[in-house]
């Protein structure tokens, strides 16, 4: 992590951070490293011992958490040491995991709401993963850099509040740790294709994407109570299961774009924000709120009690983000209605594009002029090569084998002690849209400045995503 003097914001109060290394000291000695890396045999420096397999810790084993969980225990490199669960329901099913992949049970930390906090004060952990309700995350970020751990990989959302994005990155920076968004989708295959054509040059200059979460929620939103695939109307810490105990609670108070990293996660990797571009400004339109109500009176009835609920999300949000470089990015968040699944990408430069929605590219010149190639054609012939690599590790991995990778970059990173290919500036770059957009719509849907958290350092700082077939 590169550290200079900056200061933030007028509104984060002038605050100016220390100079703990010079750019140049930083380039030499990580250069110098990896050197020494690069010299050695790599079954020397990577094959696993007893004595040099990652120590790692996980917080919430949930119906998230759970797969990560089944990813670390599947890896010969990584010693799951603890696992912290406030659900004894979680705790037995983390047990069951553990048992049937013929590991050391690690030690289990479920005795009260805080005890992710005894579990960070037991030493020896080198990672954590995060995997709890959103509102959760910033504490057990900046309480496991607090505790020494210097790789934190999180599940999406970073904070709640804008200034839990900027006490994230201070807490990053303060302690010289590694704080990475596990945002799957970046890895998504056709995702990665697409990169892979991006960085050849197929699309031409980019001029405009798109992306979002168009995703049917209202079956994870509310249940029956009793499991998540239980239909029903209840949501709530007392009458919900699962996501539903927490995450509609969300929908109710607040109105933006709640689930924003999907989309806006490869989106900024094929324009490198906060790698020679930025985000510069952003407003973001509300529709009313009709889809969450009309569900539960279909499911529990007119005179269910959650009836009564008014819902402050809008069915669909579209937030319009500009960037400095130039191009415009346009974001929806579509999760209270009935529709199948689509992230809604489009990229789009001057000499063709792809969307997703309908499964097509064009490439000006090389397509019949006016008419879609299938997409596939493409991306097979532009397949990334992590996924040529490690294709047939993903296979079984959730989200069609995503989630391997994500894991898989998390874990190498940690393992060769260098900076996360996502880094705490991306985490709050992307995270950061949902407060922005709460605070355009409150506002009438003015445009609001999007803050720079990397203080400058975009304008020096290089691609690094994905840029080899290792990690």
């Amino acid at each position: 992590m590169i550290m200079q003097t900056r200061s933030t914001p007028s509104s984060q109060g002038g605050h100016k951070y220390k100079i703990r290394m010079k750019r140049k000291d930083f380039v030499k000695s990580t250069g110098l490293a990896m050197a020494s890396v690069a010299v050695l045999p790599s079954e020397i420096v990577f094959k696993p011992t007893a004595a040099t397999k990652l120590k790692v810790a996980i917080v919430g084993v949930g119906a998230r958490g759970i797969w990560h969980l089944d990813l670390l225990l599947k890896r010969d490199d990584v010693e799951v040491v603890g696992v912290c669960d406030i659900d004894p329901r979680c705790i037995e099913a983390a047990k069951e995991k553990v048992s049937k992949a013929g590991k050391k049970q690690p030690v289990y930390y479920s005795n009260g709401v805080d005890d992710w906090k005894n579990m960070y004060a037991k030493k020896g952990i080198e990672a954590v993963v995060i995997a709890t309700p959103w509102e959760l995350h910033k504490p057990m970020v900046i309480g496991a850099l607090e505790a020494g751990i210097k790789y934190v990989g999180t599940e999406v959302i970073l904070g709640i509040s804008l200034q839990d994005h900027w006490d994230v990155v201070r807490a990053a920076e303060r302690y010289n740790g590694h704080v990475m968004m596990l945002e799957n989708v970046c890895y998504r295959r056709d995702v990665l294709a697409v990169l892979n054509m991006v960085r050849q040059n197929v699309f031409g200059e980019l001029i405009h994407l798109q992306g979002g979460y168009q995703h049917d929620l209202r079956g994870v939103k509310f249940n029956d109570g009793k499991s998540p695939y239980g239909k029903g109307a209840e949501f709530g810490h007392t009458d919900g299961y699962s996501e539903s105990r927490w995450r509609t609670d969300h929908s109710v108070w607040r109105n933006g774009d709640l689930y924003p990293t999907h989309g806006i996660g490869p989106v900024a990797q094929y324009i490198n924000i906060n790698r020679g571009n930025r985000f510069v400004s952003l407003n973001a339109f509300s529709t009313k709120s009709r889809g969450l109500h009309e569900y539960i009176v279909e499911t529990g009835g007119a005179t269910h009690k959650n009836a009564k609920v008014n819902f402050k999300l809008g069915d669909i949000v579209t937030t319009q983000i500009s960037c400095v470089n130039g191009e415009t990015v346009i974001l929806q968040h579509d999760t209270n209605l009935p529709r199948p699944y689509s992230l809604g990408f489009r990229v789009q430069g001057t000499k063709g594009l792809w969307m997703d929605v309908n499964s097509g590219i064009y490439v000006e010149g090389v397509s019949k002029p006016h008419t879609w190639d299938k997409a596939q054609e493409w991306l097979d012939k532009y397949d990334h090569p992590l996924w040529k690599k490690y294709g047939k590790d993903a296979e079984g991995a959730g989200h069609g084998g995503m989630d391997f990778f994500v894991i898989h970059s998390f874990i190498e990173s940690a393992k060769r002690k260098e900076p996360t290919q996502m880094d705490v500036y991306d985490a709050a770059t992307w995270s950061a849209i949902t407060p922005l957009s709460e605070q355009s719509i409150a506002l009438g849907h003015q445009t609001v400045e999007f803050p720079d958290f990397t203080g400058g350092d975009w304008m020096y700082r290089k691609p690094v995503f994905a840029l080899n077939d290792d990690y």
